[in-house]
Formats: structure tokens, sequence, C-alpha cells
């Protein structure tokens, strides 16, 4: 039977509690460690007293540690280094494992073989079933067919450490899991799916976190910088609507610049063409989902904001790591 510590960065959400009460539930054979890095900027360990009461047994086996608020990359390091087991399974603080987890867990790992580095788990989000699900909520659901996950994922600290762990010069949570997944194929490992199964809530968001979810591009911009031009076809992952949105945004700014040279006919049709490319991308936000007010009034404010906030984290991140060192090559 393979042993396995469990490592959760967490900002001490709400969500905590229901992660660790899964996990302490769940049949099969225990963590040998619990390892909780607490990245928040000033950790009051009073606000982990009730989270911490949930692990019953198992909070004897649970250490945690400061993050220093430096993002999941670095928390997620702090805590494989850490543990003294030779798989690290990380879990965000915001899923719940399922009923017999910890048992598919180990038989994932048994069934790993030498050359294999990481084991996924199966993400599962649940969506409202009695009427079509938003944007927020359908953007979450796509995480339960990324590929190489965090959410519930297993790696051998053996092969974090030949790889130097994850990459923080990733501030977020985006793609320091496809770039560490990368590296370790690049240095011969396999990462496979396992049969274990964890849920992941959609959590409550207002109606501005698509804006804030723009800052994902100044990380594909520092994936491109590393892995170069290819490595969306590598990591299967969606490119996303970053072209549509650069080319709206130059229509707009066209537009202003033409009409402050005089130029109304070209401003007109700059304009225009700014004006159908963000009406089609509002409704293409709109169309699947439950078309209430508050979401269609939320889809076209947001729709007109993001292309340029897209383009300006994209570009920021191209000249931030315009001389962003890939990480050598690693050979096992």
């Amino acid at each position: 039977m393979t042993d396995y510590a469990v490592v959760i960065p967490t900002l001490v959400r709400d969500t905590l509690a229901d992660c660790l009460a899964a996990l302490a539930a769940a049949t099969g054979p225990k963590p040998r460690e619990i390892v909780l890095v607490d990245d928040r900027p000033d950790p009051d360990r009073a606000d982990l007293q009730h989270p911490l009461s949930v692990l019953g047994d198992l909070r004897e086996r649970t250490t945690v540690l400061r993050g220093g608020a430096r993002g999941p990359a670095a928390a997620r390091n702090t805590g494989a280094r850490a543990v003294t087991a030779p798989w690290a399974a990380f879990l965000d603080d915001d899923v719940q494992v399922g009923p017999h987890w910890c048992e598919q867990l180990t038989q994932d790992l048994d069934e790993a073989g030498p050359d294999i580095a990481g084991v996924q788990g199966v993400i599962a989000v649940p969506l409202p079933g009695a009427r079509r699900p938003t944007d927020w909520e359908r953007n979450t659901a796509a995480l339960a067919q990324a590929r190489w996950i965090t959410a519930d994922m297993a790696y051998r600290t053996d092969a974090l450490k030949q790889v130097d762990g994850f990459d923080e010069r990733f501030p977020h949570a985006f793609r320091e899991d496809a770039d560490l997944a990368l590296r370790l194929l690049d240095a011969g490992w396999r990462i496979r799916q396992g049969r274990r199964t964890t849920r992941h809530p959609v959590r409550p968001a207002d109606r501005w976190v698509s804006l804030r979810s723009q800052r994902g591009n100044a990380d594909d911009a520092l994936m491109l910088s590393l892995h170069g031009p290819n490595w969306w076809h590598r990591a299967v992952a969606p490119r996303g609507r970053l072209r549509g949105h650069l080319a709206v945004t130059g229509a707009g700014a066209a537009a202003v610049v033409l009409a402050l040279a005089g130029r109304r006919r070209a401003a007109g049709v700059a304009a225009a063409g700014w004006a159908l490319g963000t009406a089609e991308f509002a409704w293409s936000r709109i169309a699947p989902g439950p078309r209430t007010r508050y979401e269609i009034t939320t889809m076209a404010v947001t729709s007109t904001l993001i292309p340029p906030l897209a383009s300006w984290h994209w570009l920021s991140g191209r000249w931030r790591y315009r001389d962003a060192p890939p990480w050598p090559e690693v050979a096992r």
C-alpha cells in the first residue's frame, strides 16, 4: 500500500471546513500527514480552529504552515517540501473529496508504474438542474475537463524535487499546473488519469468575477515564453478568445484615433467593427445562460470591458516576461 500526504494551500475561506470534513470522512487508508499552507498576508490562527476541529483523529497528523501570501504555486511548494511521504496529493480548499477517496487514491497510486510522476483525480462540478447555468457556473464546470488540474492531483515527491516543483513566477491559480506537467513530461515522466472522484462546487461570486479572471492572460504570456508557441496544443488548453479580444480592442482604439483625426467615415467603420465584435461576444455568453435581467446586464457590461482588459493583461505580460528564461531541461 502506497503511503501519501495531503497538501492544501488555503486562504481559510468558508469552504475549508467542508473540504477537511470530507477528507476526514473518506474511507480507506488515511494520509500519513496533512499540510495546510495558510497563504494569507496576516494569518490568524483563531480562524482555523473550526476547520481543524472537523478533522477528528486526523488533527494530530495535521501541520499548519505560513505561505507568506506568495500565491498558490509557492504555497504548494512550501507544503510539498514539508512532507515525508513518497506522494503528495494536492487539494484545493474549495473541493470535497468523494466518500471513498482515500481508498481510491491508494489504488491509483499502487497502480502507478515507476515512470508515472502524477495521477489526476476526476473532478465533478455540480450545476443547477432547474435552470441554465450562468457564465460563472459554466466556467467553473470547465474544470471537469481540464488536464492536470491541482484541485485533485497527486505527484511523486521525488519527481517534484527533480523539476524544482511549481514555478513561483505564476502568481495566480492559473497555468501553474500545466507548466509543471509540461516540465515533468519533458523530463521523461508520464501523468495518468486516476479513478478517484472529487466534487468541486461552484463558489459564490460577484458580477465582476469575469473581469478579475482576465489576469490569467498574463500567465498565458509567461507560458508562451517558457514553452513556446505550441504550448496550447501540448497542454490541450483552449485558446479562448484572445485573438478576438485584441481585434475588438484594436477596432475601438482605431475608432477613437480616427475620430480625433477628423476621419469620420473611417472612424465609423472601425466603431461598427468594435460594436459588432462586442455584441457577438456578449450574445455568446448570454445565449447559453439563464437570461435573467441580472445575468443579461452583467454579460452586457463585462463583455464590453473584457476585451480591453484581456488585451492589457496579455500585452503587459508579454512585456514583463519578454526575457523570462525557461526552465533548464532536466533528464531523468
